[in-house]
């Protein structure tokens, strides 16, 4: 109780130092501290949701670039931007390493990894890696494009929202992982297909060898043509 009425206190401590125009600023400064305080014992809810939720599976193949999928939603009310960082950022990076999620959207992002031969060129008892991925979100007021300066810009408002740990596994034997790992990996690639496809064109038509025809000037044609079969029908 005592945390609670700290607290409660200082909120009115606030409200009437800010009525009295900041005159008690002791009082302030041990509500910001109050404030922080709060925040360590009830951090933001979360507005991404992965799968896998904390794990990223990679096949081990010596010497070869080797890749990894997680699925990304926002699960909040509000557009969230992401954004990926590595512990390995000169042997791993991602694809896309950030964006903007609507509420509800989804994408899946493929995440690369270059596997280094062991040392004595002999496959390991135990697939180790201390490479880490974490994802971290910035909640917006409405559609906006990615860039990474927003989380330098509005760090205070930043969220992590999940460390991802690296599982290696052989790819030749049996896997409860494998089968979904590939399915998400196809999304992934099928998806980056769709995007560089160019947009489909609204202006005006191309029919034959580049024959462009203005619409409003193929109707205004076939219009003239009526007009002079009335014409002639009227003599």
């Amino acid at each position: 109780m005592a945390f609670w009425k700290s607290g409660t206190l200082c909120s009115s401590t606030c409200s009437s130092a800010e009525t009295a125009n900041t005159q008690d600023k002791p009082a302030l400064v041990g509500c910001v501290r109050v404030n922080a305080f709060a925040r360590t014992f009830f951090p933001a809810k979360r507005c991404l949701q992965l799968d896998p939720s904390s794990k990223l599976y990679f096949p081990y193949e010596p010497g070869k670039q080797v890749r990894s999928a997680v699925r990304i939603k926002n699960t909040s009310n509000s557009h969230v931007v992401f954004k990926f960082q590595t512990t390995a950022p000169k042997s791993c990076f991602m694809r896309p390493p950030g964006g903007t999620l609507s509420p509800g959207e989804s994408i899946v992002a493929t995440v690369f990894k270059f596997v280094e031969h062991p040392a004595n060129d002999e496959k390991p008892l135990q697939l180790k890696s201390n490479v880490k991925f974490k994802i971290m979100s910035l909640k917006m007021k409405g559609p906006i494009e990615y860039v990474p300066e927003l989380f330098d810009e509005q760090k205070d408002e930043v969220l992590v929202e999940q460390i991802l740990s690296v599982v290696l596994f052989y790819a030749d034997r049996p896997n409860p992982h494998l089968d979904k790992l590939n399915d998400q990996l196809a999304e992934a690639d099928a998806a980056l297909e769709a995007r560089k496809k160019p947009p489909e064109s609204t202006g005006p038509r191309i029919v034959g060898e580049g024959l462009v025809i203005d619409e409003w000037k193929e109707r205004r044609e076939k219009y003239l043509a009526r007009q002079q079969v009335k014409a002639v029908n009227s003599l």
